[in-house]
């Protein structure tokens, strides 16, 4: 008999350090391409779960909030990685008008916080939303939207 691969999955996060490290340890089992949607409110920890991402990736830069810019690009071993934040567009087309659908294709990993201000962005491999935990920390959730997502789930 065959399992189905999980779904959804639940971690918690009592610090930034174990938010870097949570991403750290999901980077490697990520497939390529993949898109993740990061959630949450301001100052959850999604900046700091995009760089665990990239730092278990091996991207050695400093990575900051994509904020002003929208986009930031990494590049390690001719992968390049999309961390994109959407929070200051004000209508869900301005990503398109942005350009930001050429980085989504071209990235191996695209990591976009603030997904529910675009329209037409797709289905994520994964979506991870933070939320602050009533006794301090925070809670991760996690859910596959794809097939390799679960997969990716069921590796961890």
């Amino acid at each position: 008999m065959t399992t189905a691969a999980p779904t959804t999955l639940e971690a918690r996060l009592d610090s930034a350090a174990a938010t870097e490290a949570w991403g750290a340890k999901l980077a490697p089992l990520l497939p390529r391409p993949c898109m993740l949607f990061l959630q949450g409110e301001l100052g959850s920890g999604k900046t700091t779960l995009a760089r665990g991402i990239l730092r278990g990736l091996g991207v050695p830069d400093d990575v900051p909030s994509p904020s002003f810019p929208l986009l930031q690009t990494y590049n390690k071993d001719g992968l390049m990685f999309a961390h994109i934040d959407l929070y200051r567009c004000a209508q869900p087309q301005e990503w398109h008008e942005a350009g930001l659908l050429d980085a989504i294709e071209a990235s191996a990993l695209c990591m976009i916080e603030w997904p529910a201000k675009a329209a037409g962005l797709g289905v994520p491999d994964l979506d991870l939303t933070l939320i602050d935990a009533e006794d301090g920390g925070r809670m991760l959730a996690v859910a596959a939207g794809t097939q390799p997502g679960s997969a990716c789930l069921a590796r961890l």
